[in-house]
């Protein structure tokens, strides 16, 4: 997903630390949803879309770290070529995630402590946040410490459902969102940390993803509470059960397994 091409500058080599990172969300993400299976929140009995969604947001996961060892290891061109790979894999991710999204929204399956306009949102927002990070990404793609850092804080985002399935959601309703966002946010955090303590600045790419993430949570709440976002949950739900769920009131809590999901 980068080439080698930029001069590393004042930044050095921080292969490693992109390596350990990028092992830290994969573990982050599989302890969220293993938790998720273990407390029977979620079963393999779920319809073949979320098997699917599954799939190819786990395969981006592996592919993640995957790259990162490969220029860990020198591997530049076979990094290079699943990079394009890499790039398909993301624009079928964004499609996935929307429509899933969609389909949860219109069978009133939001998760109880999200507003059902706000979950739509939200999840609708985050995937093409991800998108738009990875596309800066692959056009920065010549410009390594740029490329790196706009793919680090597009992975940040995909660990906001892990971080819903670990953090004790129902009880930090109505703020549960925001607690999400402030686990997220710790990613980036740390590689700011980390390019200050290198070379005692930072690298204006962690900078601008930061931002991505933070105007993304803002306009969250401003259009999920919105005409806009209400007449998006209208013409989403028309015709289905989740046309009878009040956009902006929290759903009654189930008594059963929840396939939950940010």
């Amino acid at each position: 997903m980068s080439t080698l091409t930029e001069p590393l500058g004042g930044y050095g080599r921080d292969d490693r630390f992109f390596l350990k990172m990028a092992i830290a969300m994969a573990l982050t993400i599989v302890a969220g949803f293993s938790f998720q299976a273990a407390t029977g929140r979620s079963t393999f009995g779920a319809p073949p879309l979320v098997h699917l969604h599954a799939f190819i947001f786990f395969g981006w996961v592996v592919l993640f770290v995957s790259q990162n060892l490969l220029v860990t290891r020198g591997s530049i061109a076979l990094h290079r070529r699943l990079g394009w790979v890499g790039a398909w894999w993301a624009s079928a991710m964004v499609l996935v995630g929307i429509y899933t999204t969609m389909e949860m929204t219109r069978n009133a399956a939001t998760p109880f402590f999200f507003l059902p306009a706000y979950f739509l949102v939200m999840n609708i927002l985050s995937i093409l946040c991800f998108g738009g990070l990875v596309f800066a990404a692959i056009s920065m793609r010549k410009r390594t410490e740029w490329h790196r850092r706009f793919m680090f804080c597009a992975m940040a985002v995909l660990t906001g459902p892990a971080f819903g399935r670990l953090l004790p959601m129902p009880l930090l309703v109505p703020y549960a969102e925001w607690g999400v966002f402030a686990a997220v946010m710790l990613w980036p955090l740390i590689a700011i940390v980390a390019d200050r303590r290198r070379r005692s600045h930072v690298h204006p790419a962690l900078w601008w993803g930061a931002a991505t993430i933070v105007l993304m949570q803002a306009s969250m709440t401003l259009i999920a509470h919105s005409v806009i976002g209400l007449k998006l949950y209208a013409v989403s739900t028309s015709g289905y059960r989740g046309a009878v769920i009040a956009p902006l009131a929290f759903p009654i809590p189930p008594s059963g397994p929840l396939i939950t999901g940010r």
